[in-house]
Formats: C-alpha cells, structure tokens, sequence
C-alpha cells in the first residue's frame, strides 16, 4: 500500500517546511510515502472562492485513480484520537489494501466534485488550522499513528 499526501500549493513557512521534511523522512521507514504538491491556481486573487475551488478541485481530481482511497482533510469530517487513527490505517492496510491518499484543498475548502469523489472526511480537530499548519499537524498524526501501531515508545497513554 502506498501513501500520498496532496496538496494544493507549496509551503512556504519555512518553519513548517522544516517540520514537513522531518515527519515526511520518518515516514518514509514505515510506508511508501510520498508528498504531491498540485501547482497554485495562476491569478488566483481574482477569482471569487467558487471559481477557486472549481478550478483546484480539477486539479485535485486528475491525480485521482479508482485504486485510490480518498481522504480529505476537512472540517467537517470525522474526529479521531490518535490511538483510533491508528486503528483506521491498520485496518485500512489489512482489510482494502488500497493505495490512501490524503488530500489537503486550499484556504476556501473543496470544490463539489472534490467531495463526491472522496470516500472520507476526515477532521484534525474542531478548532480551524491554516491550510499550511495543518499539514504538519497531518504528519505528525500520520507518523503517531505508524509508531502505534508498531508498538513504538513514540506515543504514551
């Protein structure tokens, strides 16, 4: 099973950056993981947030297979601990064996086609994360999860 983690811009915090390129190499010893960064949309100040999410929601949609289980990350969505996350992906690995993909939109959401394709939501929490944090905030949990599931000292109970 491989995992892609998509995303709809760079980042360009370097404080985060730093912290995506660490999680993003710790993973690396626990999955096939890749990040995928789609491209911004081009003179994106001057399109109304429907017309932005339309137009990143076709980008989004053609990285997208039928192999692919799609994650989005999203306000709205389901609420994990960190202990039953890591119940999710187990049982994901052993159960479907489709390839996850995690997908981050950008500041204003995803477009309608974007959450018709999904097959999830999923929420990192019911406060609201700059689209950039919260793909840190992603990794780390992804990583947490990894490490629970092997029986790592990483998380504590």
């Amino acid at each position: 099973m491989k995992i892609t983690f998509l995303l709809s811009g760079k980042t360009d915090r370097s404080y985060l950056l730093e912290g995506v390129h660490l999680y993003e190499k710790r993973l690396s010893h626990y999955a096939s993981f890749r990040i995928e960064v789609i491209p911004e949309v081009k003179k994106y100040k001057s399109l109304s947030h429907e017309e932005l999410k339309r137009k990143e929601g076709a980008l989004i949609l053609k990285k997208l297979g039928k192999e692919h289980f799609v994650v989005l990350l999203d306000e709205n969505g389901k609420e994990y601990s960190s202990v039953e996350f890591a119940g999710f992906i187990e049982r994901h690995m052993a159960i479907t064996g489709k390839d996850l993909i995690f997908v981050v939109g950008g500041p204003f959401g995803f477009s309608r086609e974007v959450y018709k394709r999904s097959d999830m939501k999923l929420s990192l929490s019911q406060m609201t994360f700059s689209h950039q944090l919260v793909r840190l905030v992603f990794l780390e949990q992804l990583y947490r999860a990894f490490t629970i599931i092997r029986g790592e000292p990483y998380h504590h109970n």
